[in-house]
């Protein structure tokens, strides 16, 4: 098992990182007091992101597509999604994991630049084509060999991942109403609707191509020798088609189920204000 969490290629960005947000959250707990099911989803997700960006996970992935399928399916989907339905935020910000976040980090994030790039990126539709063509242009054949075979481009692969699966769940859970939150809670629901058809498709043509598409895994060796490349195609594709929907589809009643309760708040509010008036 300790085999397993070594890295299979030491990364100190991906260590500073993973630290640096979990130092900052823990801190921030003394303030915030999150609810513990939302402590619990932040760190389940973060370790997960960790794991599979950091771990024996990927020596599997180098080898194996359907193993490389779990890992993006860990990164750009479940890690993510978990951060962001707990929604981290406030604690981060008050836990700045230093003085040096503060005087460094923080005139950076709130420089115009940054700034500006957040406000296009976060934009719901701008949000939905990334996520979605994100995933494309990593499977587009070409791309991808070049990509497993170059660790410079191979890690930008999975930062942008992880990063771009941040912003689009950070965008569908934002807990406030809009303003200030980008999108209305409704609209949340149909958005992730709209991102379903491509992910399906992009699927489709893993999963039934009539041949080997991603011939770079027998160059390079394969992990599990009983599983011939035309199976780990198939199960990658799979991967890649039902977990991804699915996870839209969950994303899609929670945002729904907060949207109506919000309203049955409101409701309620707005009657209770009515009939507690003084009569003349």
């Amino acid at each position: 098992m300790f085999r397993f969490l070594v890295p299979w290629q030491f990364s100190p960005t991906v260590v500073v990182a993973i630290v640096a947000v979990a130092l900052s959250y823990a801190r921030g707990q003394r303030v915030v007091r999150d609810q513990w099911w939302r402590q619990l989803l932040f760190w389940l997700g973060l370790t997960i992101i960790y794991g599979a960006l950091h771990t024996r996970l990927d020596y599997y992935a180098d080898r194996e597509f359907f193993v490389h399928r779990l890992q993006h399916l860990c990164l750009h989907h479940i890690g993510p999604f978990l951060v962001a339905l707990a929604w981290p935020s406030a604690a981060i910000r008050l836990g700045g994991v230093v003085m040096l976040g503060q005087r460094w980090v923080q005139p950076v994030l709130e420089s115009r630049l940054v700034r500006g790039v957040l406000y296009v990126v976060m934009h719901p539709v701008i949000g939905a084509v990334l996520f979605v063509g994100l995933i494309w242009l990593w499977l587009i054949p070409d791309v991808h060999f070049y990509a497993m075979l170059d660790i410079r481009i191979y890690r930008v692969m999975n930062w942008s991942m992880a990063i771009d699966g941040l912003l689009f769940w950070w965008l569908v859970f934002d807990p406030r109403p809009s303003p200030p939150a980008r999108i209305k809670r409704g609209w949340r629901a149909l958005l992730l609707a709209a991102i379903v058809p491509p992910q399906v498709l992009s699927a489709s043509l893993v999963t039934f191509a009539p041949c080997n598409i991603y011939p770079l895994y027998e160059l390079c060796g394969r992990a599990f020798s009983a599983v011939s490349a035309m199976d780990d195609q198939t199960i990658g594709g799979v991967i890649l088609w039902v977990p991804s929907t699915m996870m839209s589809i969950v994303g899609a009643v929670i945002v729904l189920t907060v949207w109506f309760r919000a309203e049955e708040k409101n409701v309620s509010c707005a009657e209770s204000s009515h009939y507690g008036r003084p009569i003349g």
